[in-house]
């Protein structure tokens, strides 16, 4: 089983959170720069990046507008956030009263109070969705050299990701009103007409043909929801990044170039090379079937892999591309070396969905050609 995001996660769940946090004082931070380990090599004498990560947390991708350029937490901030996360899980969790009262007309709209509250809520909408057996997620706050951060992103300041570019905003206006956005939630809009003539015109995620909300990346980001792990494989000559979520799988060639332009993959093409003890990660090559934010043709990636003296992963990503964004922006979080299992991601066995919205699209189409006779 798994879950979709709405379209308007980012707006509602950033909404939810702003409410929660505007009383925060503002104060700037800049990043600050994460100490690499000297830890175990490979036979080449590279870093080895091997081992299996947890990239769950409760840190959204953007900050809050209400919190301006503050990059950094208190303690005491983190800690409240943390403690609200563990008593709602744990509310969430107990048995539902075989006397509780009926949702409200219209479902559930009362006030969220963290940025997870309300990404669930708007994953399941209004009227709710999975319930928390059947979801994963993170409950820590993202630290980075001791920093409790507000977002993943740290560049721009305010720790947002910069406005789309006019000419980008009708590119995807144009491009919606043909198809369905790549990563579209099961819970999004209808979609334009033909949306559902077929299997393949279904967005790649509700195909289980590639995970949601570019878990798989690049760049890499938190789903928030289910599915947290990544494991690492290297050898002298390709790294392999395996995504728990559907089973995406990355391969990074180290040196070499990039194929022509016109060769397209749906993860990019991705070309690695070592910056001292880092690995740097550059991705073109991408298809318009996985637009990251509604990006172009020609968006490039370029990421950071670093092994910290805690034996944990930092991972820093750049996002370039002149045709939607007027510059670049950067974020970084923590991968979280764990000692869990990766489990197969099982999604389509058994699965009557697809099938049955399918159907039902003709069910609906053969009711509004009857009424089109009377």
């Amino acid at each position: 089983m798994r879950d979709r995001l709405l379209s308007r996660i980012g707006s509602l769940a950033a909404g939810a959170a702003v409410a929660w946090m505007a009383s925060w004082s503002l104060m700037a931070q800049t990043p600050g720069a994460a100490k690499a380990s000297s830890g175990p090599r490979t036979a080449d004498g590279r870093p080895d990046l091997q081992g299996i990560y947890n990239v769950a947390t409760i840190t959204p991708v953007e900050r809050p507008a209400a919190i301006g350029n503050r990059l950094v937490l208190t303690d005491e901030e983190a800690s409240a956030l943390e403690q609200y996360e563990r008593q709602r899980n744990a509310k969430d969790l107990e048995p539902s009263s075989p006397d509780r009262q009926a949702p409200p007309v219209g479902g559930d709209r009362s006030p969220t109070k963290s940025f997870l509250e309300g990404l669930f809520r708007a994953g399941g909408g209004v009227v709710g969705g999975y319930n928390l057996i059947w979801i994963n997620p993170g409950d820590r706050v993202v630290e980075v050299d001791g920093q409790k951060r507000t977002s993943l992103v740290v560049d721009p300041i305010d720790g947002r990701v910069p406005a789309m570019k006019a000419d980008a905003r009708q590119r995807n206006a144009a491009f919606l009103a043909r198809q369905v956005s790549p990563d579209a939630a099961e819970g999004a809009a209808a979609g334009p007409a033909g949306a559902y003539d077929g299997p393949e015109a279904r967005p790649l995620a509700e195909r289980c043909l590639l995970g949601f909300s570019s878990t798989s990346g690049p760049p890499t980001l938190p789903n928030y929801f289910y599915n947290n792990l990544k494991q690492i494989v290297q050898t002298r000559d390709t790294v392999m990044i395996l995504n728990e979520m559907v089973h995406d799988a990355r391969i990074v060639r180290i040196g070499g170039t990039h194929p022509p332009a016109h060769i397209k993959k749906w993860m990019g093409d991705s070309v690695g090379r070592w910056e001292g003890d880092t690995l740097v990660v550059e991705t073109t090559n991408f298809t318009g079937k996985t637009q990251f934010r509604g990006s172009g043709e020609n968006l490039r990636v370029v990421e950071r892999f670093t092994r910290t003296a805690d034996g944990n992963l930092l991972y820093r990503f750049t996002v370039e591309d002149a045709s939607t964004w007027d510059r670049a922006w950067t974020g970084e979080y923590p991968w979280v070396a764990s000692s869990e299992p990766m489990y197969e991601y099982a999604c389509h066995e058994g699965n009557y969905a697809l099938s049955g919205v399918l159907k039902g699209a003709r069910l609906l189409e053969a009711e509004a050609a009857a009424a089109a006779k009377k």
